[in-house]
């Protein structure tokens, strides 16, 4: 994902400064070529790396998925706010695998233009097969 400045946004499944269980990151571009990382944010919990590529909104917020972890191991739904000094802040806003609501989100997420997100998961759901899901803002 790029933002208006040409930053490009993604993610890593594994690795980060301190755990090794994945981060998000920025990359800017340099003049005359060429491009500088930063790490934006780095997972705590094993096994909670992200998949897809996360979105971003108008605010500069970031949203995405992570495959496991969470209150029932299924995965969850974050948000990433730029906070004061370049830190970023982790806000979960769902965690899957309770019950028929999937686990496992894979495919990415999608923002609509009242903040609401939506995504899919590989297992779970009344069939066993997944779902799709809405993380209503």
């Amino acid at each position: 994902m790029f933002d208006s400045s040409g930053n490009l946004y993604g993610a890593t499944d594994f690795g980060g400064p301190d755990n090794g269980f994945g981060t998000v990151f920025e990359m800017s571009p340099l003049t005359g070529g060429g491009w500088t990382e930063k790490v934006l944010y780095a997972f705590s919990t094993s096994g909670a790396g992200t998949y897809p590529t996360p979105i971003l909104d108008s605010a500069g917020n970031l949203y995405g998925t992570t495959f496991s972890g969470g209150a029932y191991g299924g995965g969850v739904v974050f948000e990433l706010t730029p906070s004061a000094g370049g830190n970023w802040t982790e806000n979960l806003l769902y965690s899957l695998g309770n019950a028929a609501d999937g686990s496992a989100p894979w495919g990415g997420l999608v923002l609509d233009s009242q903040g609401n997100l939506y995504g899919a998961t590989l297992d779970g759901g009344a069939d066993g097969s997944g779902t799709v899901f809405e993380i209503a803002r």
